[in-house]
């Protein structure tokens, strides 16, 4: 294979300036070390990586067994403005000896930090090919200036969120030079189940600390605005010892600024608190697991609202540091920190609590994408950039892969008899679909839904399909909220008060969402069908039992217990048969296929079901689809259960007329074209005369359970990226 126009490799430095953005070069830069025949890798240290009051972070570089080319003593030291713009200077000084004698093709630069800015210059300066990782976020500070002008220094770009890719075109970069990679860290998050947490909890904050009973705290100062930001901490510190709970704080980064803030902390005796415990660092690996165990971190850092949402901890971000990130749901915003009392009702609002699992910002498959993105640079094209005037249109992207990359969803269908699991595509096509029987079992089922969505997953990747969530689909009354099916139908045994969300989401790392088939089925419509665009409208389901879902002012409705839309149990007749649910003449008892399965075997049993070319095999239970059968070949008894059963239907839909008064009402199921006309007579002979013209419609999707339960994710997931 050639490399990079010739067939040499490629020479490649990474310059790691602290802790920070070691934890997104490493993985970068194990994988370049993995692949010696196509890179060579020098790796240059400088900044606050080789402080001892910012703990020699070089170390754990040499601990992860890279070698250190150089090491470039940089930083000025005083913590305020003058000592950063002397540390620029400085590094500007050292900078061209190194890169004369490295002599690298290209050079990794990471961030936002005036360390990288110093790196970025002199590379540019020197025409030394620079790729720039983490352009187009926004965050608030001088961060955003130093980050925007090493984005215009930079020749190519690894982002990680669609927003950030949309910011860099709209800075005019070459979108031929931008990668959609995601964030690397989120490589090594994604796979970081370390069953021995417990012995790193205790490590670094005591024996007796349980899991989701302590906090991380990580404050930096913020250069725009020191003397509030020293505020800010102080107040946190404040609302932390009220708290009263075991705190891990890490010492801030080197900005200026810092040592105030460390000074706050001793005044505070911090170091010395039974409840506090204060350090300079932890290696990554033991800091994730902090993270993902914790009750909450707190502070200003940008992995609270970056990294930590792979693991849904909740997070309290701080003050203005990091105010245009894109988070997830698990991120609580004090923007206007100023009392202590705020920060402490943050605390009391997010301690203990978990969130869905967030891949914003990357879906563990960062580092390939790079390292065939690095293959794929042309080393004999002009190294001058190009910049696109006007700025390119929406959701153009840069390499082959993402453009073919489907976004989609895992939809799971939890029904009476089967388990259906499908990759659906964001316009709604059900790209491969999984079926199994559904097990009578809690375990076995639980198994069998992480085993096909751990496999439809995998096979997500060979049909280019990126998974951004998983919606699941089942009967019985649903708390969307927490993810929990809190009571089911009688058809799905041992499914009560059963969290589906968090083992799914440990499992495959992704958000997950919950809610019942009718509901499911409204949102299918809302999104895919006949109810797209409309502000009111009402499914109903009808199939083995009678669901539905209501559509008000474009939002679903669950209601104060989440039993609304329980339109099967709408009462018809007071003295009709028994329902389900424990009641009498409701819809379902009349209209489900479980109570035309009832009448057909009634009929058989006295022998008037069967007509002149119809036959029941022994070995087959009579079913509502013989009543059917019968009632299409002239059976008049079959016709008229059917006329019952679609009047009862008829005067269901009438009551929701006179109730929601919706625009449209859809029935949907396979039930459903055998009803349409008797459902129609009967609203224009019972219902009032204002809602007559209310259309009725059969649903035109086939499968409205997985799609809904599909688009729980779609809509969700896109709102944040798009």
């Amino acid at each position: 294979m050639e490399k990079n126009g010739d067939n040499r490799k490629l020479r490649v430095c990474v310059a790691t300036c602290n802790r920070a953005d070691y934890s997104k070069l490493a993985p970068i830069m194990f994988g370049i070390k993995m692949e010696p025949e196509f890179f060579e890798l020098d790796v240059v240290v400088l900044g606050s990586h080789l402080i001892d009051d910012y703990g020699n972070t070089y170390r754990m570089i040499e601990q992860d067994d890279f070698d250190i080319n150089t090491r470039l003593h940089t930083i000025v030291r005083g913590e305020d403005e003058a000592a950063m713009v002397e540390s620029v200077g400085l590094a500007l000084v050292k900078l061209p000896d190194v890169l004369n004698r490295l002599k690298p093709d290209i050079m990794i630069v990471h961030g936002d930090r005036f360390d990288a800015l110093a790196l970025a210059t002199s590379a540019a300066l020197m025409n030394i090919r620079i790729l720039h990782i983490e352009g187009g976020e926004v965050s608030g500070t001088i961060d955003d200036s130093i980050r925007h002008a090493i984005t215009k220094l930079a020749h190519y770009h690894v982002c990680c969120t669609r927003s950030a890719e949309q910011h860099l075109i709209s800075m005019c970069e070459d979108h031929d030079r931008i990668l959609l990679a995601g964030c690397p860290s989120y490589d090594k998050l994604l796979s970081a189940k370390n069953k021995d947490y417990m012995s790193i909890i205790r490590m670094w904050l005591g024996d007796d600390v349980k899991s989701k009973d302590y906090i991380v705290a990580l404050q930096h100062p913020v250069t725009t605005d020191i003397k509030h930001s020293i505020k800010m901490f102080e107040l946190t510190l404040d609302a932390l010892i009220s708290f009263n709970k075991r705190t891990l704080v890490l010492f801030p980064n080197i900005d200026a600024g810092s040592k105030e803030m460390v000074r706050v902390m001793r005044k505070k005796g911090i170091e010395h608190h039974p409840n506090f415990r204060a350090v300079k660092h932890v290696p990554f690996d033991q800091f994730i697991q902090l993270v993902a165990h914790a009750g909450c971190m707190i502070g200003n850092s940008s992995c609270g609202v970056r990294e930590v949402g792979a693991f849904g901890t909740p997070v309290i971000n701080l003050g203005t540091r990091q105010i245009g990130r894109e988070t997830g749901e698990n991120v609580l915003h004090v923007r206007d920190a100023d009392t202590q009392d705020k920060i402490l009702q943050a605390l009391h609002l997010q301690f203990g609590k978990q969130y869905p699992c967030s891949k914003i910002y990357g879906d563990g498959n960062a580092v390939p994408r790079i390292l065939k993105f690095l293959k794929s640079i042309d080393l004999q094209e002009p190294l001058q950039k190009k910049f696109c005037f006007p700025p390119v249109k929406e959701n153009i992207s840069q390499d082959i892969d993402h453009i073919l990359e489907t976004l989609s969803a895992l939809a799971v269908d939890l029904g009476g008899t089967n388990l259906r699991v499908a990759i659906v595509s964001m316009k709604g096509e059900i790209v491969k679909k999984y079926t199994q029987f559904n097990p009578k079992t809690y375990e076995e089922r639980i198994n069998l839904i992480l085993q096909m969505c751990v496999e439809a997953a995998a096979e997500a990747v060979k049909l280019n399909c990126r998974i951004l969530g998983v919606g699941i689909s089942t009967g019985g009354r649903v708390n969307p909220r927490e993810g929990v099916v809190l009571h089911s139908t009688k058809l799905i045994q041992e499914w009560n008060s059963v969290d589906l969300r968090t083992p799914l989401s440990d499992t495959l790392h992704l958000p997950v969402w919950v809610d019942n088939d009718g509901n499911c089925a409204a949102l299918a419509e809302r999104k895919f069908g006949q109810g797209k665009g409309l502000e009111n409208f009402v499914t109903l389901i009808t199939g083995t039992g009678i669901g539905g879902g209501i559509i008000h002012q474009h939002e679903l409705i669950h209601g104060s217990s989440f039993c609304a839309a329980e339109l099967g149990h709408l009462v018809v007749s007071l003295d009709g048969p028994d329902c389900s649910c424990g009641s009498h003449g409701c819809i379902e008892a009349y209209a489900s296929g479980m109570a035309l399965q009832r009448e057909a075997k009634k009929l058989h049993d006295e022998d008037l079901l069967l007509v002149e070319g119809m036959s029941v095999p022994k070995d087959e239970a009579v079913s509502a689809v013989h009543l059917i059968q019968a009632a299409k070949l002239g059976n008049v008894k079959a016709q008229s259960i059917l006329r019952t059963a679609g009047t009862a239907l008829g005067l269901g839909v009438v009551n929701i007329l006179h109730t929601i008064n919706p625009s449209l009402v859809i029935l949907s199921g396979v039930l459903a074209s055998h009803y349409i006309h008797i459902v129609k007579d009967v609203i224009r002979q019972q219902a009032l005369s204002s809602v007559q013209d209310v259309d009725v419609v059969v649903s035109d999707l086939v499968d409205p359970a997985l799609l809904g339960a599909a688009s729980m994710v779609l809509d969700y997931t896109t709102r944040r990226i798009c």
